[in-house]
Order: C-alpha cells, then structure tokens, then sequence
C-alpha cells in the first residue's frame, strides 16, 4: 500500500487498528500490538506493544517473535492488522484445538495462528537462520488445521489498494 502504514488506514471511516482491536480484545485476555513506527500513537490505544527485536526487518515472524518474548500468557493467537472480519469465536476454535493455524478453503493461512509461547526458542532459531517465510515455520510446527471454511468472509484481508476498494464494494 504504497508504504502506508496498515493500522492507521482507513475502511469506511474508522483505522483498520480501530477496527480489529475490539474484534479481538472481546476473545482475549490482552491485545499487544507488534509496531515498528507510529508506536506512540498504537500506545495511546491502551495496548502493550512489542517492537522487532532484530535490526532487519524479518516480516510477519518478526512481530510475532516479539510479541511471544513479551506474551504474558501461556498462548499467542495471531492476526494482522489488515484483516476486516475476525470470527467471533476465533480464540475459542483455535484454543479448542491448540496449537493451530487457519486453513481456509484448504489454504494454509500461516499469519493466523495460536503458538504456544514455548514456541519462541523455535521462532528464534528460525530467525537467526536467515528464515523468514511464515508459511515454512508454520509447517516445522505441527500444528493443528483450524477450518473456518463454515465463515466465508472471516479472515478477510486487505493486501493493497485493489483488495481495499473491492472490500467497500
């Protein structure tokens, strides 16, 4: 999206980080947001966050590296910030069958996952290999396949400006 910050775009009105955190504050226990710019202005949000702990950006797995190192919890559920409509029982399917990954119309949907927090040694390594493809780390971790193939417009995401204006359709 043109380097455009994610979170702080618009979709009929409000930011996309205004809409995704009470999507997921209401299945969680906390909500940290992984943010490399504009931190201070995802903090007033009343969230913690978590910033990349490498010098180089490493992609989706840096952020949930991140967030796993400061996660409180036993469990991370995972979700990016440009995803439109979360299922409302998402933390709970998921949890139901933990660890696991979204699948999809039998697609892998490596970004949307619940990790245990035990998986940050992994991640780390993965990392430090030079490794960066989501979907390849999801493999190495055996986790469940979570099918949200009932909820066809979960998960819905918006990857540029094309999926955006095809979205407020």
């Amino acid at each position: 999206m043109g380097g455009a910050d994610k979170g702080w775009i618009e979709f009929e009105g409000t930011s996309l980080i205004e809409r995704l955190l009470p999507q997921l504050a209401a299945q969680v226990d906390e909500v940290i947001i992984s943010a490399n710019r504009n931190v201070e202005r995802y903090a007033a949000l009343g969230v913690r966050m978590a910033g990349d702990l490498r010098p180089d950006y490493a992609g989706p797995l840096a952020g949930i590296e991140a967030a796993l190192n400061i996660c409180a919890t036993d469990w991370l559920l995972t979700c990016p910030v440009d995803t439109l409509k979360v299922p409302t029982d998402y933390a709970q399917r998921m949890l139901g069958i933990a660890p696991a990954v979204v699948v999809q119309h039998g697609r892998t949907q490596p970004v949307f996952m619940l990790v245990p927090r035990s998986s940050l040694d992994s991640l780390q390594k993965f990392l430090a290999a030079g490794e960066r493809k989501a979907g390849l780390w999801v493999e190495q971790q055996a986790l469940a396949h979570a099918s949200f193939d009932d909820v066809p417009e979960a998960f819905t995401n918006l990857n540029d400006w094309q999926a955006m204006q095809q979205a407020q359709q």
